[in-house]
């Protein structure tokens, strides 16, 4: 069993940054591909960022790339995104979330574990 418990999330004007942070159990946190989404009320969890264990490459949304940085801590089991530049339309519910097998994905649905979410809130 894999539990994931994000925080970092809060209020920032339009901007401002954040840094979420998602500690992980598990004895092989390394080979997890662990991925960022987030949700806005009424909307579908949408995909934000994965980083591959396999490679260590990473994948970004188009609407955060350039502006958010993944980032992983494997002797912490912890992983990390930067967000800068925030913008109002970056407010939601973020997640993070780990597939212990198979490649790195961007469907919520190919990931094993979900963390309870932190609230990100941009203001105007």
């Amino acid at each position: 069993q894999v539990q994931l418990v994000e925080s970092g999330g809060g209020l920032v004007q339009a901007g401002g940054s954040l840094r979420l942070s998602c500690a992980a159990s598990g004895r092989t946190f390394s080979r997890y591909t662990m991925g960022w989404f987030r949700q806005a009320p009424g909307n579908e969890r949408d995909f934000v960022a994965v980083y591959k264990w396999s490679d260590s490459s990473t994948s970004y949304s188009d609407s955060v790339k350039g502006r958010f940085t993944i980032s992983r801590d494997n002797a912490k089991n912890t992983v990390y995104l930067q967000m800068n530049s925030l913008k109002p339309e970056d407010t939601a519910v973020y997640y993070c979330a780990a597939r212990v097998w198979g490649v790195a994905s961007l469907r919520p649905s190919d990931y094993d574990y979900w963390g309870q979410g932190t609230q990100v809130t941009v203001s105007s």
